[in-house]
């Protein structure tokens, strides 16, 4: 798609000064660390992984998988659910979303009829993850056969069948809400798997050493679940684990190995032309305060969307990204509370001509932000002849006003309630600006009802947003509070339950979370006026909030090594093949 000439107003020309009128102000400070990433190297990338054989062997491997996928459907219905838990773990089930599709169209059909599943947990938890997974309402009392009784604990002796264990812990993350014998799975496999890892690291001598697999695959997921991981790293981790074991499918995984590589030269260009821009906006320069995180954006806007066709939306979801990270650099660090009503104030009036009010720092950011707003714009209405100006400024002013109250509770040194930070954060954990964004770049054709639909905040918005900002203040809150911020939802819960110790204040934020992913699961599979293409993007994106923000130092604005060795792995370096 051409994009919309820029608007430049001698951007370039604009001095370094935070104010025009030269007032000496007292500045806060974020300390962020510098970039890791040099732009001449970036521009350098190079992949063999673009030419046409790669690509042809690709198409003769997909179509292998295909017939490896009609055999034994009805012979041998366990492997057939393995084969598809690989693919999706692999990375490539994109490919063979029909075909998995049509069979489990079958499965469903004759769920009844899985005699096989109701002595086997590991079999009947793999099925229940892999039809939860594509949004099959299967129920959860397909466990109780599992327990003494209905309202007793679950059968000790599962404790003996760690591979059991490890699929009935995968598949209570797909729970919904009032489903009490997925949180009783959770909590007996959580205990257990502990257990499992105990008595292999105190005992190595009377451990039966053919369990190391199993070792790696529940210190991974007792990490992380797979439900709750980004799909892109969790395929570069899973590749590396799939080739180790002896049940390997070869074909599996030279198709994984190969697709990752194509599509990692894709991701190289997208990240070439995101530095080319952030290196002609001159933003790093000109306001030096801010992080520069345009690599580890690009990674996110990976997370969200990964395949070969959503280049563009890769690309425009990274400026917004970078943008909105600048934004929340000034409201939360650098602006004055009079500058900050200045900047909200000229975004909602969206005018170019009527910026002489802003400090210098601000009309450069109120600059860059129009052009990419109306690049966008301008490609839409180009493409599909819909005009979407009036949403993106409407959620753009949204997200601003959110931050505008995070600042005055700042300078009146006001702590709120968890409900009232929680009523404000979902907004200004800027997600519900990203996702309507989102929308409007991957949804052809947009519709007038759809887009006043996504500005009535619908579920979906709200618990993306109360959800992302829990798990960001669960991993960022501490360093954010020794710089001065706003207290975070772990602190508003404790300073209006006169709860001392930060641990518990912690615990009952995992609460929230882990009961605001149930909602979320039902949202996933209940009736929408959006596409399951959208649906999935945004938990692709909440899935990235989870991997990344799983550790205090694992965010944004972080040098941590985590981040870093994961932008490498999945943008840099290539899998051997």
């Amino acid at each position: 798609m051409s994009s919309l000439p820029a608007v430049t107003a001698s951007m370039a020309a604009l001095p370094l000064s935070p104010s025009n009128n030269g007032q000496n102000i007292v500045r806060r400070s974020g300390n962020y660390k510098p970039a890791l990433w040099d732009y001449d190297n970036i521009q350098s990338l190079q992949s063999i992984y673009t030419g046409e054989a790669y690509a042809e062997r690709i198409n003769k491997l997909k179509g292998e998988v295909r017939i490896i996928l009609e055999k034994e459907v009805a012979e041998n219905p366990l492997v057939k659910l393995e084969q598809m838990d690989t693919l999706h773990k692999l990375g490539i089930s994109h490919h063979f979303q029909d075909e998995i599709r049509a069979i489990l169209n079958v499965k469903y059909s004759n769920i009844n009829d899985a005699l096989w599943k109701k002595n086997d947990v590991y079999a009947t938890a793999l099925e229940f993850q892999v039809l939860r997974l594509h949004g099959y309402t299967i129920s959860s009392e397909v466990f109780n056969f599992f327990k003494d009784g209905i309202d007793q604990d679950f059968k000790a002796c599962l404790c003996d069948d760690v591979k059991g264990m490890l699929s009935l812990y995968e598949a209570s993350f797909y729970s919904f809400n009032g489903e009490t014998i997925l949180d009783e799975a959770r909590d007996f496999t959580t205990r257990n798997l502990k257990k499992y890892l105990m008595r292999h690291n105190e005992d190595q001598s009377s451990v039966d050493h053919d369990d190391d697999d199993f070792v790696i695959l529940v210190e991974h997921a007792l990490e992380l679940p797979v439900h709750w991981r980004m799909r892109r790293l969790e395929a570069r981790w899973f590749i590396d684990v799939y080739g180790k074991r002896h049940d390997m499918n070869p074909t599996f995984l030279e198709l994984a190995k190969l697709d990752f590589n194509v599509l990692q030269s894709t991701y190289q260009e997208d990240l070439k032309h995101v530095s080319r821009w952030w290196s002609t906006t001159r933003l790093g320069e000109k306001l030096p305060f801010c992080r520069d995180r345009h690599v580890e954006i690009l990674l996110w806007t990976v997370g969200m969307k990964f395949e070969a066709e959503f280049g563009y939306c890769r690309r425009m979801m990274a400026k917004i990204g970078v943008l909105f990270l600048i934004i929340d650099d000034i409201y939360d660090v650098y602006g004055t509370l009079d500058e900050l009503q200045l900047f909200q104030d000229a975004i909602e009036r969206w005018n170019i001509n009527d910026l002489d009010q802003l400090p210098d720092y601000m009309k450069i950011v109120f600059l860059a932000s129009y052009n990419v707003v109306n690049e966008i714009v301008y490609d839409l209405l180009k493409e599909s002849g819909i005009l979407i100006i009036k949403y993106i400024r409407k959620a753009w002013t949204d997200v601003c006003k959110s931050f505008m109250v995070e600042a005055k509770w700042y300078y009146n040194g006001y702590t709120p309630s968890l409900e009232e930070y929680n009523e404000n954060g979902w907004q200004s954990s800027t997600l519900p600006l990203h996702l309507i964004c989102f929308y409007c770049i991957i949804m052809n054709p947009i519709t007038e009802e759809s887009m006043e639909c996504l500005l009535q905040n619908p579920t979906i918005l709200r618990l993306s947003g109360i959800l992302f900002r829990l798990v960001d203040d669960l991993g960022t809150s501490s360093d954010e509070l020794k710089r001065g911020d706003n207290p975070k939802s772990i602190q508003c819960y404790m300073h209006e339950n006169g709860v001392c110790d930060e641990n518990d204040g912690r615990e009952h934020i995992r609460n929230l979370i882990n009961e605001t992913w149930k909602q979320i699961n039902e949202v996933r599979v209940a009736n929408s006026p959006f596409s399951q293409t959208f649906i999935e993007g945004v938990l692709d994106f909440l899935r990235m909030a989870m991997t990344m923000y799983r550790n205090e130092e694992d965010r944004v604005g972080s040098n941590h090594d985590y981040s870093k060795n994961q932008i490498i792995s999945l943008l840099f370096n290539p899998i051997p093949t």
